[in-house]
């Protein structure tokens, strides 16, 4: 009696390492220049701006998610310049090919050039989902650089794990 109660805990806790299991993946994107942008001086110092930023994304190479690859992604964010450097917050909403989404939230720094951002680094976490993706979690981090368009160019890899 024992053994099959042993048995049967050992196959749970295997169920359970695999329902929660990290899956790895990379992408690699481009984010246009935002649909929304404000800048408001924090007037201590000629050079020190927060800001509010809005806009799109499309991914080069699509990261998958449970089977499903990133269609299309919006980005939300708030910040602080100073100078030839800045850090901001923000939302990243990935809509997959089936209509789910997953919600990451990221904090990246970045360096300009007279104003010009030309390089980020950022550590993002998966909050949520859809549907299925609901509870999922997940942790990464991206780097980009300035596209000539105004916009950034980013690759990005991290892991996940889907709810129970």
């Amino acid at each position: 009696m024992r053994h099959s109660f042993a048995l049967s805990l050992l196959i749970l806790a295997a169920a359970g390492a695999t329902a929660t299991a990290q899956a790895k993946f990379s992408m690699s994107g481009k984010c246009w220049k935002p649909d929304v942008q404000h800048a408001v001086p924090a007037g201590d110092a000629p050079d020190h701006v927060m800001t509010v930023t809005q806009g799109k994304c499309m991914p080069v190479k699509p990261a998958e998610i449970a089977g499903s690859p990133s269609k299309e992604a919006t980005f939300t964010e708030h910040g602080e310049v100073r100078g030839d450097s800045g850090h901001v917050w923000g939302t990243y909403v990935d809509t997959l090919a089936n209509g789910e989404k997953v919600y990451y939230r990221y904090e990246s720094t970045a360096a300009l050039k007279g104003g010009t951002l030309q390089t980020m680094q950022n550590k993002w976490q998966i909050e949520g989902g859809t549907a299925k993706l609901k509870g999922i979690k997940g942790q990464g981090t991206c780097s980009g650089k300035a596209a000539a368009d105004g916009g950034l160019d980013f690759e990005c890899q991290g892991e996940y794990s889907l709810p129970k």
